[in-house]
């Protein structure tokens, strides 16, 4: 077992926590609401932008219905976006808003001070 590894990930998570307790919208919503987030998120990064038909299809992680109110919850905390395409007035993409992007790049900071060698304390959490 790589004890490093192992420490760094567990340094990840605390950090992590910290960054979501300081991201408003993100500490006011619940883990389903972030899972599909992060999928709405790794799916754009990928050029491969959910539609809200799509996402609702996504039943291996709840049912469509419980999927409109998070795509809903997450509209209201400005985390994502339903962006038409100028061709198709009908279907609507969901893309993250500049407030998620800033999430995920705290996040990603995080990671990166995780894997430095010593303690974390509260000072070196890193917050934008």
């Amino acid at each position: 077992m790589n004890i490093f590894l192992k420490n760094s990930y567990l340094k990840y998570l605390e950090l992590a926590s910290h960054v979501d307790a300081a991201t408003e919208a993100v500490h006011k919503m619940d883990e389903l609401a972030k899972k599909l987030l992060e999928l709405i998120a790794l799916s754009h990064m990928h050029d491969m932008t959910l539609t809200v038909k799509t996402a609702m299809a996504l039943s291996s992680i709840a049912s469509s219905a419980t999927i409109q109110r998070k795509i809903d919850v997450l509209c209201k905390f400005g985390l994502i976006d339903k962006v038409f395409d100028d061709k198709n007035r009908r279907t609507k993409y969901l893309v993250p808003t500049a407030v998620a992007n800033q999430y995920f790049s705290s996040l990603g900071d995080a990671m990166k001070q995780s894997l430095m060698p010593g303690k974390v304390t509260d000072e070196d959490v890193i917050v934008r």
